[in-house]
């Protein structure tokens, strides 16, 4: 059932229209008032230099999980990195291939090309929150990549762990189906890394965004 909501939420008006227009407000809100505006306008143009500060550190083979409308794709695949981007919205797995980048309609639980060879897998914008159970996510993507594989993650700036259930919204109020979602910050996600098949690497910030390399054991 929780993967069936965020399948559900993630190809939605609110989302799909966002991705498609190139810009929002979108936001994710819960019941208890939280909200978190969602960077789509970021997500839809070039890679800048927060990105290329994750991009610079891959290695071989990349699979971007979540890759939205692929501007990292994008920037491996003009860099000569051989990528492949997953997610599950149509519309942003179209505006990829229209970019030069590879993508596929497909879950991160689902059967993926070439698992256990992924050199270096991204979890950026948020994403280490997919499933709403970031240690179910790291043990997952640890069978995707080899021994001594690489995740680099983009974390929450501030000292965050926590689990919520939110939806999409739109600024015209257009609301999706509510899903499991999860925050952690750089220290939750070193806690949970090592109890979870990776070894934490390094931390660095960029232009106010946080990340995290972790090596696979």
């Amino acid at each position: 059932m929780r993967g069936r909501a965020a399948a559900v939420a993630w190809t939605e008006d609110p989302y799909t229209e966002a991705i498609g227009n190139g810009r929002g407000p979108l936001h994710l809100r819960a019941r208890d008032g939280w909200s978190l505006a969602l960077d789509v306008e970021r997500w839809c143009a070039a890679a800048d230099a927060a990105d290329l500060s994750v991009l610079d550190r891959c290695r071989g083979t990349v699979l971007d999980i979540g890759c939205g409308p692929g501007r990292l794709v994008t920037a491996l695949h003009a860099d000569g990195h051989p990528s492949l981007g997953i997610d599950l919205n149509p519309a942003a797995v179209a505006r990829t291939r229209a970019r030069g980048g590879s993508a596929l309609r497909r879950s991160v639980f689902e059967p993926l090309p070439a698992p256990g060879t992924w050199d270096t897998a991204l979890l950026m914008d948020g994403n280490i929150g997919i499933g709403g159970d970031p240690a179910l996510l790291l043990r997952r993507v640890a069978r995707l990549v080899p021994s001594g594989g690489l995740l680099l993650a983009e974390v929450a700036t501030d000292d965050v762990d926590e689990r919520l259930h939110v939806w999409m919204e739109s600024a015209a109020g257009a609301a999706g189906t509510p899903f499991p979602w999860a925050r952690v910050g750089a220290a939750a996600l070193h806690r949970l890394a090592t109890l979870s098949g990776w070894l934490p690497e390094d931390s660095w910030s960029k232009d106010a965004h946080e990340f995290v390399a972790l090596r696979r054991a």
